[in-house]
């Protein structure tokens, strides 16, 4: 098993399966506020809230005193020096760390979360088992909302809130009453020492201008002689039964949810599937996609974008039609919430493109299974069109913010103040990117949307027949040999914005069909490739055009202005090869050049940020240094459909 890069940049994640997970680099040194052992989702898969943060480690033999932590402390002072022993670094089946001691013995650390329980296993080993070497570890705690950052303070309560729990060695803390506590089990001694550590430094935070200095605090230690392995159990209020049903003692408990997890972990067939399951997680009774880690949850047109790669291309299809029914009961007047409901809180119905996607994720959920002779219940199958006929007509009789079937047939969207696309960064309350008008890629989902629904309710064939012979026409932009990025603009008949962006891909690729005809279609991604494709994705705007920006650096403000000025997606490039493949025939050969042209470059990143998965965002300009969420759900989901359909030689046009 390869190695992963001992560099800060390489990030491992432990998801729960709740919205929680443990997170850190491969060195062991925290870069980022949300960087944690324990990071527990009280409302899964939100009300996140971190525990414990992290741990000084050292180990004492007859030769002295060996750090096995390493943190970075303000101005820039990295202490203490485990980092230089680190020899190795593994993050399948989970994070294994291997550090050399002196007279060339070595530790190993493995680092797992189980399944659908808060909690974090860490299991400490000597290569050559010797009583008299200890391990000692200090946990470091906060107990804070996962967005914030804890500063030393007199409320934070180090005292023990109990000591037992009966045949299993436990302690718990609980800093602050409106957090959940904590509790750890272990086969070693807890001493209480209580102490504060201070001036942390998240340099990842301190580059996205933000707060980046923390103090934690240390309520004790564990110690254990090195003759067996050393077990410390981190676990959330409410998951100390899950935890004790698994044996009476701590190292009973690691042996048990050891083979447990990689049992079940040893179902997925390769590393992009075990990557997967990151971001499916409870919500209720069902399930949901994860939009992004470490500080997203589920989001609407996330879902639906990367349910498409996420679930159907790799069999999870029961996750999908549950993911799918549960949405089918949040549409009000045809739109879906951009954002799932929590329980008291208002819907954001604030995209025009979220409930166009769940029709296009609807289709091909019923299409593959279909497909592969499984097919949807009666019940469901009945549900989801329904759902589907709801937004249709929703939409086409008009609802929120001036969204409406025009008399082309297309489909108009947007008012001033709020950014309806999946471009809808804002800055002081005013959309940056706002397009206003018909925009390029609504229309292809519409069309989509129009057709798919036709399938059951040939109503809508008349209103696809007349939006699609308006697309081509409408859009063309003869000039540039490429589609115009919004017309009507503002709603003001005729006009249209030049902006060459990668939006227009759509109309070729990404969708079930193409609404170009094939020489059109062909400029397109000829054009596309030519100004916005980078080894990361497609560009969001090309350089040189007003308002460039190839670097997405700064604080809030600034990182939001060019969040779609310029700024890589890699997700994009799933609909882009498609589109690439499509225009060429979609033949062995073109599928393998493309293959070696683009994806091969996707793929090396899996080891590059967030290990095993594809970045949030990057730089426009060279090198394209990756930035924003290290996971990103519909990154990995548009990856993994490009290698099980776009690239696997399977007709596309369904």
């Amino acid at each position: 098993m390869k190695s992963a890069p001992l560099t800060e940049s390489a990030e491992w994640l432990e998801p729960d399966g709740l919205g929680g997970f443990a997170s850190g680099t491969a060195v062991g040194m925290r870069t980022r506020r949300y960087q944690a052992l324990l990071l527990t989702a009280t409302s899964p898969p939100t009300g996140r809230f971190v525990l414990v943060n992290g741990f000084e480690a050292w180990v004492e033999t007859d030769g002295g005193r060996f750090a096995l932590s390493t943190h970075r402390y303000a101005p820039d002072v990295v202490y203490p020096d485990g980092r230089s022993r680190l020899q190795s670094f593994l993050d399948e089946p989970w994070p294994t760390w291997r550090w050399s001691l002196d007279g060339g013995q070595e530790i190993t650390l493995e680092l797992f979360v189980p399944h659908e329980i808060s909690a974090c296993v860490l299991c400490w080993r000597l290569a050559k088992p010797a009583a008299s070497t200890r391990l000692i570890v200090r946990p470091l705690l906060s107990g804070r909302d996962y967005h914030g950052l804890q500063r030393e303070n007199a409320a934070f309560r180090f005292d023990l809130v109990s000591q037992s729990v009966p045949e299993l060695d436990v302690v718990t803390w609980k800093p602050y009453d409106s957090v959940p506590a904590t509790s750890a089990f272990s086969n070693g001694r807890y001493r209480n020492d209580p102490e504060w550590f201070r001036n942390f430094l998240y340099v990842q935070e301190r580059e996205r201008g933000l707060d980046c200095i923390e103090d934690l605090a240390s309520p004790g230690t564990f110690s254990w002689p090195l003759g067996d392995e050393a077990v410390l159990i981190l676990a959330a209020e409410g998951h100390v039964e899950p935890i004790q049903r698994f044996g009476t003692t701590a190292a009973e408990v690691a042996r048990k949810l050891r083979e447990s997890e990689r049992s079940r972990r040893a179902v997925y067939s390769n590393r992009l599937e075990r990557s997967v399951d990151a971001y499916i997680a409870r919500r209720g009774l069902g399930k949901t996609i994860v939009a992004g880690y470490p500080w997203f949850t589920d989001w609407g047109r996330d879902t639906f974008i990367a349910i498409r790669g996420l679930c159907l291309e790799t069999g999870r299809f029961d996750e999908a039609r549950d993911i799918l029914v549960a949405w089918a009961g949040t549409i009000s007047e045809g739109m879906l919430p951009n954002r799932f409901p929590d329980q008291g809180d208002v819907p954001e119905f604030n995209s025009v493109d979220a409930s166009l996607w769940y029709i296009v994720a609807v289709h091909d959920y019923l299409t593959k299974t279909d497909r592969l002779r499984c097919p949807a219940a009666p019940a469901v199958k009945t549900r989801l069109q329904q759902a589907v006929e709801n937004i249709l007509s929703g939409y086409f009789c008009g609802t929120r913010y001036g969204i409406r079937c025009d008399d082309d047939g297309l489909l108009a969207a947007g008012t001033a103040d709020t950014p309806l696309t999946w471009m809808d960064a804002r800055v002081d309350g005013s959309a940056v990117t706002g397009r206003v008008g018909k925009p390029v890629e609504v229309e292809a989902l519409w069309l989509s949307g129009l057709r798919i629904g036709s399938t059951f309710n040939s109503r809508w064939q008349g209103v696809f027949n007349r939006g699609r012979d308006a697309f081509q026409a409408r859009f063309w932009n003869q000039a540039r040999g490429c589609l115009f990025d919004v017309v009507d603009v503002d709603h003001r008949k005729g006009t249209v914005d030049e902006t060459l962006r990668p939006n227009q891909i759509f109309a070729v690729g990404g969708l079930p069909w193409t609404f170009l005809e094939p020489k059109l279609a062909r400029r397109v991604v000829d054009v596309v490739e030519a100004r916005l494709w980078t080894p990361m994705g497609l560009r969001t705007l090309e350089p040189g055009a007003p308002g460039y920006c190839g670097q997405y650096l700064g604080p809030p403000s600034k990182r939001d202005s060019v969040y779609h000025q310029g700024t890589v997606w890699p997700w994009l490039a799933g609909p882009f090869v498609e589109a690439w493949v499509r225009v060429r025939g979609q033949s062995s050969a073109v599928c393998n050049e493309a293959r070696s042209k683009f994806f091969e470059t996707l793929t090396d990143h899996l080891d590059a940020a967030g290990l095993g998965h594809l970045s949030e965002i990057a730089d426009g300009d060279p090198p394209h240094t990756p930035r924003g969420c290290p996971f990103q759900a519909w990154s990995l989901g548009e990856l993994i459909r490009l290698t099980e359909s776009v690239l696997s030689q399977a007709p596309q046009n369904t």
